[in-house]
């Protein structure tokens, strides 16, 4: 499917005196979420803003895909829903991924709903809402052969069991079940059919043990984009609101209305020219094959940049593709510019952005490093500032 790329900011330029930083486009994340809810008009739809907003920035990304038309959002931690609270954000919020001692009784006092997959996490919901006079409202997350997080078997029969009765008591408000896929990205694998016939068999199961939960939620962004049979009553995108594609083998961002909304630049720091037969950096891994000029970028994997991206790392400089070259360090990494390259200290270096700009994308430094997309926007440190560019409505 092919459909207008997201409106978004302009492009901006790095700003000045910035070692690296990340751009966050906010425009671009409310029109990837208004595009995420033309593949799912039926359902709702839960934003994911786990990992800081894959990396973007929890608050401000939270605020924009909101803006897009999110009507829910989604996290893994409970930290980030507390966090999200205290900054105002009012939406109805789903954690899903907690440990024992946790504070279950601050999430009812914040209206924050919990994900249950086990036995002692619906213990510890139900001594919350004792202790705070709160029910707590919460989602089933069952296992459907992703074999992760999730209740199967006996511990789902034990949970089912008990679950009805404590809705009896307003102890508890059980407002969903929900499942995670395996192969989402391979929408022709069997497992994808196989977990949505189990799915809506433990649907079916919760019925008779009196558990009729409202929402049953399955799709992430490759089944939202790609799995209509798979949207029920919401869907629960998360890459794809950041304008990535999940399944990068069916379609580029650009194929599903998308943009990239973060840029992760730098500048030059030092141009200085080099003789041939020059080693490059640790272990001399590159070597200059004629006389040329070096650039040096002041970013390496403290930052977030693989070290694996030494020499296949792409990189832009004044609207050129290089390359990596040499060993990638802790806080840097160099460029062979070639011999003619006017480049100067201070220009800018773009290492991922917008791929409908020219840009190298992080799907461009996936490929290039043996990964996924994701982890490239996430493992930008936090010590690399990330600018939040103002919203534009979708």
């Amino acid at each position: 499917m092919t459909t207008d790329t997201a409106s978004s900011s302009p492009l901006a330029p790095a700003p000045p005196g910035f070692p690296a930083c990340a751009q966050v486009d906010l425009g671009a994340i409310s029109a990837n979420v208004a595009a995420l809810r033309r593949h799912a008009p039926t359902a709702e739809l839960m934003a994911v803003v786990k990992a800081d907003a894959y990396g973007h920035g929890l608050v401000p990304s939270a605020r924009a895909a909101l803006r897009g038309g999110a009507t829910w959002l989604g996290v893994a931690q409970l930290g980030e829903a507390l966090e999200l609270r205290r900054a105002g954000v009012t939406a109805p919020l789903l954690s899903w991924l907690h440990v024992p001692g946790q504070d279950f009784a601050g999430a009812l006092e914040q209206d924050v709903q919990l994900g249950i997959s086990t036995t002692w996490a619906l213990d510890q919901a139900v001594d919350a809402a004792r202790s705070t006079g709160r029910t707590a409202r919460i989602h089933l997350k069952v296992d459907t052969g992703l074999g992760r997080n999730g209740a199967w078997d006996a511990d789902l029969v034990a949970i089912l069991e008990r679950v009805a009765a404590l809705e009896s008591e307003q102890l508890l408000d059980v407002v969903g079940i929900f499942s995670h896929f395996a192969y989402a990205d391979a929408p022709q694998h069997p497992t994808v059919r196989a977990q949505q016939e189990r799915f809506e068999g433990i649907v079916e199961q919760a019925a008779r043990a009196g558990v009729r939960p409202p929402v049953r939620h399955l799709a992430n962004s490759a089944a939202t984009l790609t799995n209509a049979s798979a949207h029920y009553d919401l869907v629960r995108p998360g890459l794809a609101v950041y304008g990535l594609s999940p399944v990068p083998d069916l379609g580029s961002p650009e194929d599903f209305g998308l943009r990239e909304a973060m840029r992760l630049l730098s500048h030059l720091s030092s141009v200085k020219d080099c003789p041939a037969g020059q080693g490059i950096s640790y272990g001399h891994v590159y070597t200059t094959s004629e006389q040329t000029r070096l650039g040096l970028v002041p970013m390496g994997y403290s930052d977030g940049v693989p070290r694996h991206a030494t020499n296949v790392g792409p990189v832009q400089v004044a609207g050129r593709r290089h390359t990596v070259a040499g060993r990638v360090c802790m806080d840097q990494f160099v460029l062979d510019l070639g011999p003619e390259s006017p480049a100067r200290a201070g220009d800018e270096v773009v290492l991922f952005g917008v791929g409908a700009a020219g840009e190298p994308t992080a799907q461009d430094w996936a490929a290039a490093v043996d990964t996924i997309n994701y982890e490239v926007v996430t493992r930008v440190g936090a010590k690399v500032p990330r600018v939040h560019l103002d919203e534009v409505a979708p």
